[in-house]
């Protein structure tokens, strides 16, 4: 079942397939090894279950996050294999470790040495000219003999030269009968599809061939797109809410966190989205992006902001 408890510090991404999981965004294992620990390993206990991402190359210092992650309470952790960005190259990490898969395969056998949760990998189909299907299958076949179970397939390929990380997930073609394929070869893999995924029907179309699918900025963007998800894709009978109920409940979490000294600015332009497609939908934006970062804003800006806003 779904929480729609916000989070405000991070993006989130929801995994459809056996139940939903909450993936956290990535986080590095330098950031976790040496930064404020806490603040990056901090969740609602309603978000459970819920992954980490992890971004790094080196097999020891994973598998330390990976002990941190399991001692943190989460319930999977998972390998970022699919970031074409230049900053994320430079720390050896990301997509570009698709050229690599005996390094992530002794990546994973290092984690999973250490935790008994499980260690997924999210990867894209290629990079550059390695992009042949020989050379997926040989990267996916490397790392499951090391033990993963479960790959996060971005149906695109990326380009680590050339293209900005925006245009990585637009102008490279979709390939979805690639992940299907993948699918078929490795039938006791798990296999989730992403990348260009926009509505649940969508969702239940690539169910059909895969066993999960991973929804990522469309759900960050639109997030009222998952009121039914509950419904069309777990059986549940349960009531589906209204935006200004799931706003309602929003509500009550930022009063709680404005009194621990946390700004509205970093809550409210998470929630932008909520009544995307809705009557007053721009003005409820503007209202918020224009008042939610001045000096004692408080839960009055989203009650003025929700007045612009046509629908239940």
């Amino acid at each position: 079942m779904l929480d729609w408890t916000d989070r405000h510090e991070r993006y989130f991404l929801r995994l459809i397939s056996k139940h939903a999981l909450l993936y956290t965004e990535m986080i590095t294992t330098g950031a976790l090894i040496h930064g404020d620990r806490q603040r990056h390993l901090q969740y609602n206990t309603e978000e459970h279950p819920v992954a980490i991402q992890l971004g790094g190359s080196e097999p020891s210092e994973l598998a330390q996050c990976a002990i941190m992650a399991e001692d943190a309470g989460y319930d999977e952790v998972n390998i970022n294999v699919g970031c074409p960005s230049e900053r994320v190259q430079k720390g050896s990490f990301g997509a570009c470790l698709m050229a690599e898969p005996k390094l992530i395969a002794e990546c994973v056998d290092a984690m999973q040495q250490q935790v008994n949760i499980p260690v997924s990998v999210k990867n894209r189909i290629g990079i550059d000219e390695k992009d042949s299907y020989e050379e997926l299958c040989h990267f996916i076949d490397s790392v499951a003999q090391s033990g993963c179970k479960t790959f996060i397939i971005h149906a695109r390929k990326a380009w680590l030269k050339g293209l900005s990380p925006k245009e990585n997930r637009e102008i490279p073609p979709l390939q979805y009968d690639t992940v299907y394929q993948i699918k078929k070869d490795f039938p006791e893999l798990e296999i989730i599809i992403n990348g260009g995924i926009h509505t649940l029907d969508q969702c239940q179309e690539h169910l059909e061939k895969v066993d999960g699918v991973m929804l990522g900025r469309e759900v960050y963007h639109n997030p009222y797109m998952m009121a039914e998800v509950d419904q069309q894709l777990y059986n549940s009978t349960s009531p589906i809410k209204s935006r200004k109920e799931i706003l309602q409940q929003f509500m009550d979490y930022v009063e709680k966190q404005l009194a621990q000294d946390v700004y509205l600015k970093h809550m409210s332009r998470h929630i932008l989205g909520l009544f995307h497609g809705a009557a007053g939908a721009k003005a409820w934006r503007r209202h918020i992006s224009e008042n939610s970062y001045k000096a004692g804003a408080g839960i009055e800006v989203l009650q003025e902001a929700a007045k612009w806003v046509d629908c239940d």
